[in-house]
């Protein structure tokens, strides 16, 4: 909350202020208003207590949620040395339009759930990852 405050809404262009002050977030005040209430409710901060594994899925075309806010995030938890993986469609928005990549969105999940919860093998991607330059050619499964 406290990077993406002074941003904005890449479809709209407005400013994302108001949805932290008064609407989606309800925190009744600005950051320097209330700086501990942007810090208390920003997951950033809250990265050294994540245990779970995660995984994570943020599209490059996303209007709503700032491209960056999934990539500081995840960066975060690897600095930290967390179980975490990123999944990114190019070109999509908050939530997947494509048939083929929703598809191989439903896949992941289920492989990573299954690996998790019922002691599925690990798929390839969830070991190896898959490379950008690799990202589309190569599916991993």
């Amino acid at each position: 909350m406290t990077s993406a405050y002074g941003g904005i809404r890449w479809g709209s262009g407005m400013a994302r202020m108001f949805q932290y002050e008064h609407t989606q977030s309800r925190i009744g005040g600005t950051l320097w208003e209330k700086p501990l209430n942007y810090i208390e409710n920003s997951p950033l901060f809250y990265a050294p207590r994540v245990n779970t594994p995660l995984l994570i899925r943020h599209d490059d075309a996303d209007e709503a949620v700032p491209w960056y806010q999934g990539i500081e995030y995840f960066l975060a938890l690897r600095r930290l040395g967390k179980p975490v993986w990123m999944i990114n469609y190019n070109d999509e928005p908050h939530n997947l339009v494509r048939r083929a990549n929703r598809i191989d969105w439903t896949i992941r999940m289920m492989q990573f759930f299954d690996y998790y919860l019922k002691d599925a093998p690990q798929p390839k991607w969830l070991n190896e990852g898959i490379p950008a330059e690799k990202k589309g050619k190569v599916l991993g499964y």
